[in-house]
């Protein structure tokens, strides 16, 4: 008995080891990426495993493994692109940042690319047209502006006419500030929410006939912080969790037209989305300017100045290579299968995990760890009362 159950063991360690063989095979040869590998399913094979070979008898568990393991691997996506040709995407905010990166991106790749910028003649327009082929349009549009958006439509209708519009990649956004959610101005809170939120709506309602008219794809540009909570981002994560939503509410509705969404929930990369120094010093001053008189007595001066610092330290833990965006953003206009959810860059998928599946307290641990990277400092009422216990 015993020796009929070793080889059963052996059996199932062998099928494993031939099925994860086969899995890191094909996941390899299809660039998946582990959020995209299904590895809630590979956990559930494992549990499988230890009940078919220790519960089940001989045949029926064995023939539930393999079938179990069989679906796993078919269910991994494989790697099909369709080719460039005639294939027309708007991108919007493409004056710097991921949007001119991915201007020029998709045009090397033969891509018919209408590029909305806020300034025609500004700096970003002026290279784009300096490196990019004839075939790169670029296209006034502010998408806060509805009458540059309603002329951006005209003029990209009069081009693509009955072939409609292969693909809008929402990229325009802005953070705004970083502090404290009671400290940041309300203008900034409603600037997030018109470019990051409205902006997108907006833009792709005026859009959308073109784009059911090729059945082509919605790619929203959204930001690991749209469904993590990461603190002093409260305006743009606000802004950002809003068009997550919104953009898995366009999945469902558009699928019956034939259009594919997806969202691209980037971690931390270096682009101008962060302002210049400049800025954040101005909206430090507006901050100190317009906050009640008790609000800035119990924060206290130290405390509110060190915010500008902000700035300095986000843009050395982000990443200059654009690659894995614009990679993903390539994947989810060109594959014929593809994923609703992207999440480039380094841990953004395993920190939204963190959140969701684990104890609330083990996530605020580790943010505290990570993301407090705005100094050790405390609020002026918090030194005094941390003061106050030490004696006492």
């Amino acid at each position: 008995m015993e020796l009929v159950q070793c080889d059963s063991a052996l059996l199932y360690v062998v099928l494993s080891a031939l099925f994860t063989g086969l899995v890191i095979h094909k996941l390899i040869r299809n660039k998946v990426k582990i959020e995209n590998a299904a590895v809630s399913c590979l956990l559930s094979l494992l549990l499988l495993e230890i009940i078919c070979c220790s519960v089940l008898c001989g045949c029926l568990g064995l023939t539930l493994f393999i079938v179990a393991c069989a679906l796993y691997y078919i269910s991994i996506p494989v790697r099909r692109m369709m080719t460039t040709q005639d294939k027309a995407v708007l991108i919007t905010g493409c004056d710097s940042g991921l949007g001119h990166a991915l201007a020029k991106y998709l045009d090397e790749l033969g891509v018919l690319v209408y590029a909305g910028v806020l300034d025609k003649k500004g700096r970003g327009a002026e290279e784009l047209r300096r490196v990019c082929s004839t075939r790169l349009s670029l296209i006034q549009l502010d998408v806060t502006n509805p009458g540059q958006i309603k002329n951006a439509y005209n003029e990209v209708r009069n081009h693509v006419q009955d072939a409609g519009l292969w693909g809008i990649v929402n990229n325009a956004g802005v953070l705004g500030y970083m502090a404290d959610g009671e400290l940041l101005p309300i203008s900034v809170y409603k600037q997030c929410m018109d470019v990051n939120f409205i902006g997108v709506v907006q833009v792709t309602k005026m859009f959308m006939p073109l784009l059911r008219k090729a059945k082509g794809r919605l790619v929203t540009i959204s930001s690991m912080a749209g469904h993590t909570p990461i603190s002093g981002f409260a305006a743009y994560a606000a802004s950002k969790a809003a068009l997550s939503m919104f953009s898995a509410v366009m999945r469902q509705d558009l699928f019956k037209w034939g259009v594919k969404v997806s969202a691209i929930h980037p971690s931390g990369f270096k682009t101008n989305i962060f302002g210049s120094r400049e800025h954040w010093s101005s909206q430090d001053q507006n901050i100190l300017d317009n906050i009640m008189p008790e609000v800035k007595e119990d924060y206290g001066v130290e405390y509110l100045a060190s915010l500008k610092d902000l700035h300095y330290t986000m843009s050395t833990f982000t990443s200059p290579d654009l690659s894995p965006v614009l990679e993903d953003v390539c994947h989810a206009l060109l594959a014929r299968e593809p994923y609703y959810s992207y999440t480039p860059g380094r841990c953004a998928y395993l920190i939204p995990c963190l959140f969701r599946y684990f104890p609330l307290w083990v996530y605020d641990i580790f943010a505290k760890q990570t993301f407090q990277i705005h100094r050790n400092i405390l609020p002026r009422s918090l030194q005094i009362s941390e003061s106050n216990n030490k004696i006492d």
